[in-house]
């Protein structure tokens, strides 16, 4: 991590670097408050076009207004949209290919005079494409050549020589935000159309649903309510992946309760060992907490965290025992504990 060293506070403080810090952000946030008034509905007609757009998406742009390019498009195909990044020297270069008749090009240009954008345009109508500008203003070289243009304004860099692109790209990357988002908006996106298209990390699992990652099979410890807690014990022992928790069913499978190893530990703290020799159906926890199958992880994990338990039975709507998630399984989702 970068520090302030003696040396190189020889020309500005502490003090004065922190001041200069918050400056760069009161300009960039001001550029956002000016852009936002000045939003007209260009940006709703885009939206239309891409919601109704049979193809792909083409999102493009040079330098940094690329590199956000590339994250508008990212944004686009987690929300929905079938969309690309294409950088304008490689299309012309051979990349044009990509693009079909019908499909969306979304160009990215603050000055709207950028050349390498300039010259696709000539492509773009033979190829049958539509484009979509980001740019200053609509009397720009891209604005005047697009379909349709979202005009940002003139904005003022952040960067004291007013050259390197700050609060342009803030700008340019904040109304892409609100383009993709008003797609997926318009495209009714919910969360497990969000789930689908992020099933890895934290966020994806959470929105996964509980028969995607729970224990089945012999995964399971299973028990009658007959069999004795020492038999269930003696029977399931060996090999197999651990759980904290035996599952009591009847003989139509549905669940009848569940017996844990803290349920063990009570039995021998409490000087009950003569109960090991009894039916597991008479010290087993009857109607335990269940959930059913198309619940969400996030929803069992709610469940183990506001009941303080374990082990958290899945069960078909019809009450019959179909799997079990454990709190290892998910503890990486669990939120901790706020300290004392």
């Amino acid at each position: 991590m970068a520090m302030f060293t003696d040396e190189s506070l020889t020309q500005i403080t502490e003090a004065e670097g922190l001041a200069f810090a918050r400056e760069v952000l009161r300009v960039e946030a001001h550029a956002l408050e000016r852009v936002r008034d000045r939003l007209g509905v260009s940006i709703a007609r885009a939206a239309d076009l891409v919601y109704r757009c049979p193809g792909s998406v083409i999102v493009t742009g040079m330098g940094k207004a690329g590199l956000v390019g590339q994250k508008l498009a990212a944004t686009l195909a987690s929300t929905g949209t079938r969309a690309f990044p294409l950088h304008p020297a490689e299309a012309v270069h051979g990349d044009l290919g990509r693009i079909r008749a019908g499909d969306i090009v979304i160009a990215l240009s603050q000055s709207g005079e950028t050349y390498e954008l300039l010259r696709l345009v000539p492509a773009l109508r033979r190829l049958g494409a539509h484009l979509v500008a980001i740019t200053e203003g609509v009397g720009s070289s891209l604005g005047q050549a697009a379909d349709l243009c979202i005009a940002l304004g003139p904005l003022q860099e952040a960067c004291p020589l007013g050259l390197a692109p700050s609060a342009s790209t803030t700008a340019l990357m904040a109304v892409g935000d609100a383009l993709a988002l008003l797609i997926s908006k318009m495209r009714d996106f919910r969360a497990e159309d969000f789930a689908l298209y992020h099933p890895g990390g934290s966020l994806g699992r959470k929105l996964c649903h509980v028969e995607e990652v729970m224990r089945t099979g012999a995964q399971i410890r299973r028990a009658r309510p007959d069999e004795t807690v020492r038999a269930v014990f003696v029977r399931l022992a060996g090999p197999r992946r651990r759980s904290g928790a035996i599952l009591v069913e009847g003989a139509d499978q549905k669940l009848l309760g569940i017996f844990t190893d803290s349920d063990l530990a009570r039995l021998f703290e409490k000087r009950r060992e003569a109960e090991l020799d009894r039916p597991i159906g008479e010290v087993m926890t009857a109607n335990p907490v269940k959930i059913e199958v198309g619940a969400t992880i996030a929803d069992a994990v709610e469940a183990l965290k506001a009941r303080k338990i374990s082990e958290l039975p899945v069960v078909n709507r019809g009450g019959r025992l179909v799997g079990l998630i454990d709190l290892t399984d998910v503890i990486d989702l669990v939120p901790a504990e706020p300290e004392e």
